[in-house]
Formats: C-alpha cells, structure tokens, sequence
C-alpha cells in the first residue's frame, strides 16, 4: 500500500543519485518493474528506501547483461533461482571474456603484420605490386597460425628487409613465372607431367630465395591454401590471370613435384640472411 506521508525521493532526485536517466526510471515504471510505492502531499509519486533497495538489485543485473524480464522473474518470485541465474550469467561473461580477448589478440597481431610488413609506400605498393593486393585480413590469419615457426619469422624479417628494388625484381620473377604456368595450362600440360613440375619446383625455389627454405613438405602446404583460401592463390595469380580450376591445377603440379623429391632436400637457393639484390642477379648462385 502506497505511503501518504509524504517521505520518499522524487524521480529527479532518484536519477541524480543512483546515475540513471529519469527517462530510464520512468521506462522501468512503464515496464512494471520499479514503481515508486509513495506519494507527497500534493500527490507526486515518490520512491520510498524499499523502492531504492530494489533499484540497487535492478542495476546489480543490468550490469551483468541480464534482460529486464529476466530481472522481473527473478525479483517477482521468492522461489526464483537467483545463484544459477548468476552462475549461468557467469559462464557467458566467462565466454564473452575470452572471446574479447582472441580478438584483442587478432588486433595485436594485425598491427604487428602491418608493422613489419612490406615498407613501401601507398605509390610504391601500387607500382610494385599493381594487381598483386595484400589482404591483411588473410596475413593476419596466416601469422595468428604460424607465428611460433621459425620459417614464418623468417620470411617476415626478410620481407620487411627488401628494398623497393628488391621488390620489383621478386615480382617481375613472379610474372614471367606466372606466364609460364597459364601457358602449360592453356595448353593442357599434365599437372603431374615434367612441364608443370619443373614450374612448381620454379616456385618453391623462388619462395626459398626470397623469404625463406623452402622444403617440398611446407611447399604442399603452402599448396593446399591455395584450392583452401582465394586469397592464398590470388598471392600467387592475380584475379584477372586466373582460370577456372588453375589453383587445383597448380596445387597438384606441386604435390607431383613433392613426390619426386626428398622431403627436406637442401634448396639450391639456401637463404643467406639478405635477398639478392638488382645487381646480384646475374651472380653465381
């Protein structure tokens, strides 16, 4: 029964207090969930000290996640379940927990990828690389999952070394190499005939020289992104070179290669701590 005697706290008072908006408060009384219980003289409504009591509880939940009708059952019935209510909310700010935190990871490593990526600048990116786009996205997947291996580190270090000029003769490599493949396959070459092998082996070779050994075991892993991720393949061939079944095609030209080969058979291009650089090219390897 509401009180008369005119002793309670107004809405205005009740927000500037307890850091609500009245607007929430009033929301609250619409919903059925806090009412104020008294009235002034002049007949105001007025919040009485049980009337705060059960605000201090509807904010303790809110805060946790919980839903306003979840919070009405609670407080509406004495034989409501509070402590599972608040484990079960405990578990799922657990998980929301350790979800912030991969994502706070993912966050990390993105700007380390970006950091000791390719240091060119926005112009020079475009005039190395033209159609070649580096998904950040896709780079920071790939790190997120070899970031413990030694070869990853590596190729990143040595990435993050090459100058511009270093860059355009990698990727001037990559395009002939990249007409000689569209070539064997337009023409219908076997992928695990001696032409498509001999370009697989090309390939690894040229991870090997500029970024890091290569051996044909990691080389049908690196393989396997490309059928796997399109953005793996559109690494190697750029959109508009591709062609349909290409990435399968170049996939199983790899795998033969491997076959032919030992598993951790020396490279003929062994990294010696720098890319070869412009004037080196034409050097004994």
């Amino acid at each position: 029964m509401g009180a008369s005697t005119g002793t309670g706290y107004s809405v205005g008072q009740v927000s500037g207090f307890a850091g609500v908006t009245v607007r929430t408060l009033h929301h609250y009384d619409t919903a059925g969930l806090l009412s104020p219980s008294g009235r002034s003289q002049a007949g105001y409504r007025l919040y009485s000290d049980a009337d705060l009591a059960r605000l201090q509880q509807i904010l303790f939940y809110r805060e946790l996640g919980f839903p306003l009708d979840e919070i009405a059952a609670i407080l509406e019935d004495p034989q409501a379940d509070a402590l599972g209510h608040l484990r079960a909310r405990h578990r799922l700010l657990t998980d929301q927990i350790g979800k912030l935190r991969r994502l706070v990871e993912v966050a990390e490593q993105a700007m380390e990828v970006q950091q000791t990526g390719v240091r060119l600048t926005p112009e020079e990116r475009f005039e190395v690389f033209g159609e070649i786009t580096f998904d950040l996205s896709y780079a920071t997947e790939a790190h997120l999952k070899w970031q413990h291996s030694e070869g990853h580190q590596r190729a990143i270090a040595r990435a993050a070394a090459h100058s511009k000029e270093d860059w355009a003769q990698l990727m001037a490599e990559a395009a002939e190499w990249r007409r000689h493949l569209t070539a064997a396959y337009d023409a219908g070459e076997p992928a695990d005939g001696e032409r498509a092998r001999d370009l697989a082996e090309q390939h690894r070779q040229h991870i090997s020289r500029w970024f890091t050994a290569c051996p044909t075991d990691m080389h049908c892993r690196i393989a396997d992104d490309f059928t796997a991720d399109p953005r793996a393949f559109a690494l190697v061939v750029p959109p508009t070179e591709q062609r349909p079944r290409l990435a399968p095609y170049l996939r199983g030209a790899i795998h033969a290669n491997a076959a032919r080969r030992p598993a951790r058979e020396p490279d003929a291009h062994e990294p010696s701590g720098h890319a070869p650089r412009a004037h080196e090219k034409d050097a004994p390897q």
